[in-house]
């Protein structure tokens, strides 16, 4: 499983995030609640691991504002507050599961398993590809077609396109495409977005004659089909 782990205590964090792995399963760690609603708005993950009390963003905020998202992530609350009201409040943000400091491992780690079988088995994409109108890609075979002609995309354009194409109309920041695509968590100063998405444009639209990729100005870009006419 792919496991997001939000937890501000470093010392638990480390301990957690050991024991997962040693279970075989990939973790991505961070402390902040808004890095977290970033990661989780633009990346995959079977289960997320989260604190009530965080910083940039609590634990209760981050899980309703996911869900008012529509992501489904399976969310496992791992709090130090276990009253009665505390746990309530959890469930009805969002929470799948809540469980309460101080906790044994091997129940946090059946907890976690718990949960992505669930998920696996109530969920309905068990498709190997993304479609958006006539643009296809598929992740198994690492394919990208549109009106049935094979695209030539490189990795990156792949990467981009994907991510686009899990968030359809959803405005999709320069710091997603930064952090998601090439792992920059700091705004390196080149133009490599802007390149990057003017070559895939090239290759997605300009031979069919329409947009997908329009411009949000001052925020970002969104995957929107609109004819020529329509993008003047």
């Amino acid at each position: 499983m792919r496991v997001l782990l939000v937890e501000d205590d470093v010392s638990l964090s480390s301990f957690v995030e050991k024991g997962l792995r040693e279970a075989g399963h990939q973790v991505e760690v961070t402390e902040n609640g808004k890095y977290a609603l970033t990661l989780c708005m633009t990346e995959h993950f079977d289960v997320a691991i989260v604190d009530r009390m965080l910083p940039g963003l609590d634990g209760l905020s981050l899980v309703k504002a996911l869900r008012a998202a529509q992501v489904g992530t399976p969310i496992l609350f791992l709090t130090s507050l276990g009253g009665v009201d505390d746990r309530v409040q959890g469930l009805e943000a969002g929470g799948d599961d809540y469980l309460t400091k101080p906790f044994a491992f091997s129940e946090l780690l059946a907890r976690v398993s718990a949960l992505s079988r669930r998920s696996s088995l109530t969920s309905t994409d068990t498709k190997p590809q993304l479609t958006f109108g006539d643009l296809v890609l598929n992740l198994y075979e690492h394919t990208a077609t549109r009106q049935g002609k094979q695209l030539d995309l490189q990795p990156k354009e792949f990467r981009i396109l994907e991510l686009f194409l899990r968030h359809p109309s959803r405005v999709i920041t320069r710091t997603m495409l930064l952090e998601h695509v090439w792992d920059i968590h700091f705004d390196p100063q080149t133009s490599v977005v802007e390149t990057h998405i003017s070559r895939l444009r090239n290759k997605i639209e300009k031979p069919f004659g329409d947009t997908l990729l329009q411009t949000v100005r001052g925020a970002g870009y969104k995957l929107e089909h609109r004819s020529n006419e329509e993008a003047k």
